[in-house]
């Protein structure tokens, strides 16, 4: 594995790392209710959403700012990241958002610490519902985000942090009053372990993966496919480098035509 040899890809999964738990520090700090009354719904997009832009703007050039293992694998299925780099960010981002939510426990009184922005199904709404809520939600941020980084419409992380921000509040001022609008395993995996909480907590796996899984599929083979054969994407998921393009051919020199007089 030559990419693990690299030093550009342990910073890209120390970004990961630190984006993580910013995230999650930063998204289910804003969800704590300081004062009697019911939660708003509009802080905790806002939140969420400017925590997602604000990493992609700083950690896009180092590592993509994904923050999110939903993101991570849409981008493996799309083959623009390498297996050995998704398991690292991955693993990075649980990690990060274990830290998150542990400094948050830290941090809180604990008459405020309540849930700790624990992803939670409304009582009227059932497992399968919830499932469904999230694979939406999350296919349509994937499609947001590989959108706004494809670099054939001139994406790139600075220009993509807006968008990508606002398609992630979007979300959640739909799916806050069902499911809490995860989005994120890893966002919810973290207060799950703090609070010891698992109920119903595969929803919110299953849920953004298959969402990831669909919007990727969606974009990369329906909406905007790119020409790739097999081997290449074979050879992506191996972290090999792109094939160079052929050099492009010599203009041709048009002919002159000599007359018997000249």
């Amino acid at each position: 594995m030559r990419e693990l040899r690299s030093s550009s890809f342990w910073r890209a999964v120390v970004a990961e790392l630190l984006g993580s738990l910013l995230y999650t520090l930063l998204g289910l700090g804003a969800s704590l209710r300081w004062v009697p009354g019911p939660p708003s719904v509009l802080a905790a997009a806002l939140a969420f959403g400017l925590a997602q832009a604000t990493l992609v703007q700083a950690l896009g050039p180092v590592s993509g700012g994904h923050v999110n293992p939903a993101v991570t694998l849409a981008l493996l299925m799309a083959s623009q990241l390498s297996a050995a780099r998704a398991v690292g960010y991955i693993l990075a981002q649980v990690l990060g958002a274990l830290a998150g939510a542990g400094v948050l426990y830290g941090l809180t009184p604990a008459p405020v610490r309540g849930t700790l922005g624990l992803s939670v199904l409304h009582p009227g709404v059932g497992p399968g519902q919830g499932t469904v809520v999230e694979l939406l939600l999350t296919a349509q941020f994937v499609l947001c985000v590989l959108a706004s980084l494809d670099e054939r419409h001139d994406g790139r992380p600075s220009a993509a942090a807006l968008p990508v921000g606002f398609s992630l509040a979007l979300g959640h001022l739909f799916g806050i009053y069902y499911t809490g609008a995860s989005m994120n395993p890893a966002r919810s995996f973290a207060p799950a372990v703090i609070t010891r909480n698992f109920t119903n907590h595969w929803v919110f796996w299953a849920g953004p993966v298959l969402g990831a899984a669909l919007g990727s599929l969606l974009y990369e083979f329906a909406l905007c496919p790119r020409p790739r054969s097999l081997a290449e994407r074979l050879a992506a998921l191996k972290g090999a480098p792109p094939a160079p393009e052929p050099p492009p051919e010599p203009p041709v020199e048009p002919l002159e035509l000599k007359t018997q007089g000249s």
